[in-house]
């Protein structure tokens, strides 16, 4: 796990999952302000060196050595490491250290696969072998978090079909985000998550622009923050300079994402590429309609004129388009609402991804 805050506002519902069946779970992870409520969950904390933050040459040695010494010494069961960087850390860590089974959760792709330059595709190759031969090396699995990427992996031989798993994402609290009922007033439209390009902040603003050109009874709020440590991160300037500019308001980090969308009609995320969209999930739980960009992970969540609307990537027009005709259509809001939350409560479920957890946790114990 790179971080603690990601463990805590992704991972959560999986390590309790693992605890509901007896394992003792140890998180080993960069610690910044999540350690204490870590462990009173029950879990015990490792510290590790930050992956997200590795000075070259020394910080990769550094961290790898870190995993080595750690599965050396708690000759754990069953490692699950979680995203890119971490599956390709802890799956070498674990073959120096001859652990039992590694098991690693793909959150998304992100820009090594997607990305196009010239430096990203010889990069890609690179991860791409080091993957396959880790995998294969261990007979590791890997869970996928929407089909697009698992039927990506399987094809491109990184790893046998036998072993790729599909479980959609890490669940949904549907007690804490419930069903409200719409705000009264003007329309919002709301963002939330890191202020990133690749999340589809800018095609955001250039709607927002469209919009407010056309008159459009419709408000446009960012919630989140910038990313310091991502080099795709907008920063606290820009957020400052359109809120000025009347385009969009900018509300800040929220502790809080449950309240925030008892203040807001529709639910923001044209982004690239996701893995499984936990800021959607979160907001139809609560029974708002959602616009997203047709892509993997988004596609996902979104049924267009289900349970939200789909758009075209990086069109900022659409998008506008799209907010629009829903400002305009209560009736349809409130349909789509509710079907959002139907389905998370059949497909997104924190039990229900549970139960999928634990059934492929017995199944890797079972093997050995």
């Amino acid at each position: 796990m790179t971080e603690d805050w990601y463990f805590w506002s992704h991972r959560l519902p999986t390590a309790r999952a693992a605890r509901d069946m007896g394992f003792e779970v140890v998180v080993a992870t960069h610690i910044d302000a999540h350690a204490e409520a870590i462990t009173r969950e029950g879990f015990r904390v490792v510290p590790i060196p930050s992956l997200r933050k590795m000075s070259l040459p020394f910080g990769p040695l550094a961290a790898l050595f870190a995993l080595v010494t750690l599965y050396r010494r708690e000759k754990p069961d069953i490692i699950h490491h979680i995203a890119l960087v971490p599956t390709l850390f802890g799956g070498l860590a674990a073959i120096l250290a001859g652990t039992r089974h590694a098991l690693a959760t793909m959150t998304g792709l992100g820009l090594v696969f997607t990305a196009q330059s010239r430096k990203v595709r010889v990069l890609r190759a690179v991860v791409t072998r080091v993957l396959r031969w880790s995998l294969a090396y261990r007979r590791s699995d890997l869970v996928f978090q929407n089909g697009d990427d698992l039927a990506y992996f399987t094809g491109a031989g990184i790893v046998p079909p036998e072993r790729a798993h599909l479980i959609a994402g890490s669940g949904v609290d549907i007690a804490a985000f419930h069903p409200m009922a719409e705000p009264e007033g003007e329309v919002v439209a709301a963002y939330v998550g890191r202020m990133l390009r690749p999340k589809g902040v800018l095609d955001i603003v250039a709607a927002a622009r469209l919009l407010k050109q056309q008159g459009a009874p419709v408000r446009i709020v960012l919630v989140g923050g910038p990313d310091t440590t991502n080099p795709e991160s907008l920063g606290e300037d820009d957020l400052r300079r359109w809120q000025a500019e009347g385009v969009v308001e900018w509300w800040g980090v929220s502790d809080d994402v449950a309240a925030l969308w008892r203040q807001a009609h529709i639910a923001l995320l044209p982004s690239y590429r996701e893995g499984l969209p936990k800021s959607l999930l979160e907001a139809a739980a609560c029974g708002r309609p959602m616009i997203a960009t047709d892509v993997p992970g988004c596609r996902d969540v979104v049924q267009s004129g289900e349970t939200g609307l789909l758009v075209p990537l990086q069109d900022g027009a659409a998008l506008a388009e799209a907010i629009l005709t829903l400002a305009k259509d209560g009736e349809a809001r409130r349909r789509m609402g509710h079907n959002a939350r139907a389905q998370v409560e059949r497909r997104f479920a924190n039990a229900v991804i549970a139960t999928q957890m634990q059934a492929l946790y017995r199944e890797i114990i079972s093997r050995r």
